[in-house]
């Protein structure tokens, strides 16, 4: 098997590799590597006079995307302006659409003077014991990606905070920008704070929204996640990513609550 999520292929076109199978199916990817493609594909787009920063990302998640399957991708500038962008990323198979980002990109400035939010580091992934699964959840991504505990985590059920770091490359012979490694643990706030059994309850989120304040530094992104579930079959999960320094970004993901001899679709 490749070292990698996703290897390239001509015409600009990705493979997705068995890495990417998600917990629910070894036929489905988890949508963490989709979701850092499509970011990888919005940090590609024609840009304006000014640097800028992704502020906001939501990813729409429209069907499964299968494992094995051949993806394209690509993005464009859905905005214009000289201070403020709005742009837009689609990620297809064949010619079904399996999911859409939209994304402001914002013109940086230096605030470091009046920068707020900052709070007390999480202890380092060193001082952390390796995460663990419960019996029965799907190899692929949750073995590609490195888990270490802080506190809680996906066998004791209820809010969690976990370091996690990709140990392959998001695409074969390229390294991963900030970004795409934020975006690659994201989309795991409703596994690693759930509270329901997998074997019994769907959880599945239908978008991703990360609202960022800085790009993150190193390898290792903390992922602080509570979810929190209405009477009506819907959910959510709410995230905060970390760097080594601090918090870096927001994160939400809204759910479909449903057991599951009832179906998931």
């Amino acid at each position: 098997m490749a070292d990698a999520f996703y290897l390239p292929l001509p015409d600009g076109r990705l493979l997705a590799t068995p890495h990417t199978a998600g917990p629910w199916s070894p036929d489905s990817q988890h949508f963490g590597p989709p979701s850092a493609l499509l970011v990888r594909a919005l940090e590609a787009a024609e840009t304006g006079p000014h640097p800028g920063l992704l502020a906001r990302a939501t990813v729409e998640i429209l069907g499964p995307a299968p494992v094995a399957a051949e993806l394209s991708v690509r993005s464009w500038l859905d905005r214009p302006g000289r201070s403020v962008e709005l742009l837009g990323a689609e990620l297809t198979t064949g010619d079904k659409v399996i999911a859409r980002a939209s994304a402001w990109r914002i013109a940086t400035s230096d605030t470091a003077a009046v920068a707020t939010g900052d709070v007390a580091p999480l202890p380092p992934p060193e001082e952390c014991e390796e995460a663990p699964w419960p019996p029965g959840w799907q190899g692929g991504y949750l073995e590609a990606m490195e888990w270490r505990t802080i506190r809680g985590g996906a066998t004791e059920p209820g809010p969690a905070a976990v370091w996690v770091r990709q140990r392959l490359p998001l695409v074969d012979g390229e390294e991963p920008s900030a970004l795409q490694r934020l975006f690659a643990v994201a989309d795991s706030g409703n596994g690693v704070s759930n509270f329901l059994p997998l074997d019994r309850w769907w959880f599945i989120n239908s978008e991703l929204t990360v609202h960022v304040r800085r790009p993150p530094a190193g390898e290792w992104i903390g992922l602080d996640a509570a979810t929190v579930v209405g009477p009506h079959g819907v959910g959510t999960a709410t995230s905060t990513l970390h760097d080594g320094a601090g918090p870096v970004a927001t994160g939400a993901q809204a759910l479909l609550v449903r057991p599951r001899q009832a179906g998931g679709g």
